[in-house]
């Protein structure tokens, strides 16, 4: 059988926890954080969960992680 390819740009920003959730960074966390509150930033920095949607998708991009 050939290898699968991992898609790069997902390795990149996502990564896969021991139970085989898919975590990501928080958005709105770029620029313009000086009308956001100090709260709203800290809780920005958690990882989140990938949607049950884009984790099928994911998990093909990522099969080796």
């Amino acid at each position: 059988m050939p290898k699968l390819k991992t898609h790069r740009g997902a390795a990149k920003r996502f990564k896969k926890t021991g139970t085989g959730k898919i975590m990501r960074a928080s958005a709105f966390k770029r620029h313009i954080l000086t009308s956001k509150t100090t709260k709203v930033k800290r809780h920005m920095r958690k990882k989140r969960e990938v949607a049950p949607q884009d984790a099928d998708k994911l998990n093909r991009m990522l099969p080796y992680k």
